[in-house]
């Protein structure tokens, strides 16, 4: 009897789980065509108001056309052409001046990285050679990246036991504790903390605790470094997140928001400490495709257009939107700042089953990394108000749906 094969016809999904490494378990597995504003379309056809902004990525959402001339024009003159800081780019250049005359002037020095995470490394060696110290004192309940170094200074063991041993000499304090900061001391080389912690659930700062680390840092000839990956390049109504409490920091971490989509991150800090990395030895940080002219471009018109748009004061706003269409019993807190707001309710199983009610609906909503109970909500800063009462609607709707 003559055998003959199946026909089997493999989708993009297939591909997606057998061939493309995962990250978690249960991926949302949304194939996408394209994107487009505030909206995200699949390869159905189906169409999502995106609430997520790919995680405080995409500042200016999907396909921004300032952004994509940006890229286009830069990828018509030159792409990659020398590691990082050798060459006069112009696209680096007029980013690194952009972020600097939009910063504290102590802080006027900028150093452009591949992504948040590595800015964080390039931050902590920068303060282990400011200070000629070992130690850092981070928060519990942190996030700073996903490279070992900043994993040793992110305060989640659940995230590091398996990876351990990390790099010693890290200790960790709970955040807005007064106490706590008698721990930085003269061995302390630097604090590294979230403006907002993220992870841990959009926790902000309060009773002027960031101004009280400081000045214990001032104390101790420690360093300040807050990480402004999320709160910064105006998520928080303000430029830098730091600056709705008071606090200059003497290094910023930033990534996220300032490249609308494309990979990029950097650390900032007083062009006399920036220089230690120069010699000394020499390369004391070096990166292939950091500053990558493409992606400095991108990010220069991403920056330009957050300013010139007024998009700061907007995000502040919108966020009063938000807090007023979204009054569902079931919602028990929203915590953030501006356009960074995470919705709770009372159970982690509960905002997984309103997350996917609403991605059912329309609308993109995500976790939190280690506060079960919040719902993400950090939409581009150029959601409408019509968008983002339409996106209230519908979450409102899928509560409802989930609790009947």
């Amino acid at each position: 009897m003559k055998k003959y094969k199946k026909n089997f016809k493999f989708t993009m999904k297939d591909d997606f789980f057998k061939y493309q490494a995962q990250t978690s378990p249960h991926p949302l597995a949304i194939e996408i065509s394209h994107a487009k504003g505030s909206y995200i379309y699949d390869t159905s056809g189906k169409v999502y108001l995106d609430f997520v902004a790919g995680v405080s990525a995409n500042s200016l959402g999907h396909n921004h056309p300032k952004v994509s001339e940006a890229i286009k024009k830069q990828l018509d003159s030159y792409a990659h052409v020398m590691v990082y800081g050798e060459f006069i780019q112009k696209p680096q250049v007029d980013l690194c001046k952009l972020l600097a005359e939009n910063s504290p002037e102590t802080l006027n020095s900028v150093y452009i990285t591949n992504s948040g995470t590595e800015a964080t490394e390039g931050a902590l060696k920068l303060a282990k050679r400011v200070t000629n110290r070992a130690e850092i004192i981070a928060a519990k309940n942190s996030y700073h990246g996903n490279t070992m170094g900043a994993m040793s200074v992110s305060g989640v063991e659940k995230q590091n036991q398996v990876f351990r041993p990390l790099i010693p000499g890290t200790r960790f304090i709970a955040f807005n504790c007064d106490f706590c900061l008698q721990q930085i001391t003269e061995k302390t080389a630097a604090v590294i903390l979230e403006t907002i912690q993220g992870g841990a659930g959009f926790i902000e700062p309060r009773d002027n605790f960031l101004q009280k680390v400081k000045q214990r840092c001032l104390e101790m000839g420690a360093l300040l470094i807050l990480d402004e990956i999320q709160t910064g390049i105006g998520r928080t109504g303000t430029f830098w997140g730091f600056e709705n409490y008071n606090v200059i920091p003497d290094i910023i971490i930033t990534g996220k928001g300032l490249g609308g989509g494309m990979p990029i991150g950097a650390f900032i800090a007083n062009r006399s400490m920036m220089a230690l990395l120069q010699d000394n030895p020499k390369l004391g940080h070096i990166s292939t495709f950091a500053g990558n002219p493409v992606i400095a471009a991108a990010g220069f018109a991403t920056v330009t257009e957050i300013l010139a748009q007024n998009l700061l004061s907007e995000s502040i706003r919108k966020e009063q939107i938000i807090r007023k269409h979204l009054t569902h019993p079931a919602i028990k807190e929203i915590r953030g700042k501006g356009l960074m707001l995470a919705a709770l309710v009372n159970t982690p199983a509960l905002a997984a089953q309103i997350i996917h009610a609403c991605i059912d609906n329309g609308l993109i909503l995500f976790f939190l990394l280690f506060e079960g109970r919040a719902m993400r909500i950090s939409p581009p800063l150029t959601i409408s108000d019509d968008e983002l009462i339409k996106g209230c609607d519908i979450l409102t709707k899928s509560i409802c749906q989930v609790l009947e």
